[in-house]
């Protein structure tokens, strides 16, 4: 009895292994998926395979459904779960020994058999992140208002130091020098700015600092200092490029900053907050090192153009999006219109103020807008709010006038020009943004006797006769005399004429 229950046993064991052994030539036959994209494809039957496939299914079913009528046939099925399970758990108890060989060597094929071939070529599986973490890097320095970096892969920052590392084995070691603000060139913009320096390594283990904080999301390193007191700046220098850059995340981006000013964050917190989910980190001051897959260092910008990037349209109504501006259009007068259009007058405490803004007020309303005088705050909030409920806003040359971006498409521009020159400024900083935007735009230039420099300056001066003369002693020299000193008194008559412009426009 043991002797024929050990050759039953025998028998049960040879037919276990060449069970499994054909499980393992199903595994290797199975293994012929090739991965695409990280999505195993079952190689292709034919038709005719699948048709003779469910034939024979088919035919077996009729068979046994001949022999036994639907009662015999579920005592049948009974009857074998039981037998299988009862010789199931007496193999399981003789033969445990030999399972683990078995599931061992299994283990091996799978192992051994991680290769995929496709067109008779083996091809090595992807190794591990940590295995294949070789940086990508690319610089430009050659363009002329800014310089950028791109890296993916090992990246690592450490601010306290100012250095960012990036791990490329099969190069030499390198370096490069970036300060993340667009105004390359400006050398009183720049002089604050922090200095990167870009480190390619070799040896990641020995030049490497080890990561501290590990973050799964790209890195755009960028700088909030040089001119970002000024609005227009503000938006030229960093908003705008800053969108250009890190729109394609969908907010899935860490912004490291350098040169910060709380207040500025404050004040941009709503445009920062549609950009990416994460708080600012000010990396000026960070002892950690921060570890990321890819990071951008400096800002892209055009090198012709200030306030522009290729779709203003685009980032007209991303603004109205992050500041929840109601109006998209400004108001289309007609001969029954009852509604008056919305006169904004930009009010200047400072310099480049209009002396007699009553008598302007007066005349408008003669017209029939609605005047509203306000000083551009630094909460941009309310000021996005309180521009985009007009359809006309005037004034001088400054930075007041950036806040058009919050205009509805349509509205008119009127930019009152001083003396001194300024036709290239206010062509490229105003005229050329506001009709990218969509917007009307109208320009009055200041005769002598409506600039307040006439109390101060006789007509025969270079301040009148030669403004070139005076630029030619450099900005400084130039500002104090057409931007700090000089006031606009408007002459309200000719002005008119710009007023009846503005209501045509909005026809």
């Amino acid at each position: 009895m043991g002797a024929c229950f050990v050759l039953v046993g025998g028998r049960w064991l040879w037919f276990i292994f060449e069970a499994s052994f054909v499980v393992n030539l199903r595994m290797v036959d199975e293994l012929k998926l090739v991965i695409v994209n990280g999505i195993p494809i079952e190689p292709k039957r034919s038709s005719f395979d699948m048709f003779m496939e469910k034939k024979q299914k088919m035919k077996n079913h009729d068979i046994f459904a001949r022999s036994f009528n639907q009662h015999d046939q579920k005592r049948f099925g009974y009857s074998a779960l039981v037998g299988c399970f009862i010789v199931s758990w007496c193999l399981c108890t003789v033969l445990k020994p030999y399972f683990s060989h078995l599931y061992v060597l299994n283990l091996r094929m799978v192992d051994e058999l991680k290769l995929v071939i496709v067109n008779g070529i083996p091809i090595e599986p992807k190794r591990s992140y940590v295995q294949r973490m070789e940086t990508q890097l690319v610089c430009n320095t050659s363009a002329r208002r800014s310089d950028t970096c791109e890296m993916k892969g090992d990246v690592r920052i450490q601010g306290k130091s100012s250095t960012i590392y990036v791990f490329k084995p099969n190069a030499k070691n390198a370096s490069w020098i970036i300060k993340p603000y667009a105004r390359k060139g400006d050398n009183g913009a720049m002089e604050n700015i922090t200095t990167f320096t870009i480190k390619s390594v070799q040896n990641q283990a020995k030049t490497m600092p080890k990561c501290t904080q590990f973050h799964n999301v790209p890195a755009v390193v960028f700088s909030i200092g040089g001119y970002s007191g000024n609005n227009f700046h503000s938006f030229s220098d960093i908003i705008l490029p800053l969108y250009t850059t890190s729109r394609k995340f969908n907010r899935e981006v860490q912004f490291l900053v350098v040169n910060k000013v709380s207040r500025w964050s404050i004040i941009f917190k709503e445009v920062l907050d549609k950009l990416s989910r994460f708080e600012m980190i000010n990396i000026d001051h960070e002892k950690e090192v921060h570890c990321f897959p890819s990071m951008i260092v400096g800002l892209r910008k055009d090198d012709r153009k200030e306030l522009y990037v290729d779709s203003m349209i685009d980032f007209t109504k991303f603004l109205r999006s992050s500041y929840s501006l109601e109006r998209s259009s400004a108001i289309k007068l007609t001969r029954n219109s009852t509604r008056r259009p919305r006169l904004l007058i930009i009010s200047r405490n400072e310099t480049r103020a209009f002396t007699n803004v009553n008598d302007v007020v007066l005349a408008a309303k003669e017209l029939g807008f609605e005047v509203i005088v306000s000083e551009m705050t630094p909460n941009m909030t309310q000021v996005s709010r309180l521009v985009n409920s007009c359809d006309v806003m005037m004034g001088v040359h400054g930075a007041g006038l950036t806040n058009m971006v919050f205009l509805p498409e349509n509205a008119v521009v009127v930019q009152v020009v001083p003396l001194g020159n300024m036709n290239w400024m206010a062509k490229t900083f105003y005229e050329e943004p506001s009709k990218a935007m969509r917007l009307k735009y109208l320009e009055y230039k200041i005769r002598e006797e409506e600039s307040t420099l006439i109390d101060q300056y006789p007509l025969s001066h270079q301040v009148f006769k030669d403004p070139h003369s005076i630029q030619g002693k450099g900005w400084e020299a130039y500002k104090s005399v057409y931007m700090d000193k000089q006031n606009v008194k408007l002459d309200i008559i000719r002005f008119r004429e710009i007023f009846s412009k503005a209501l045509e426009l909005l026809q």
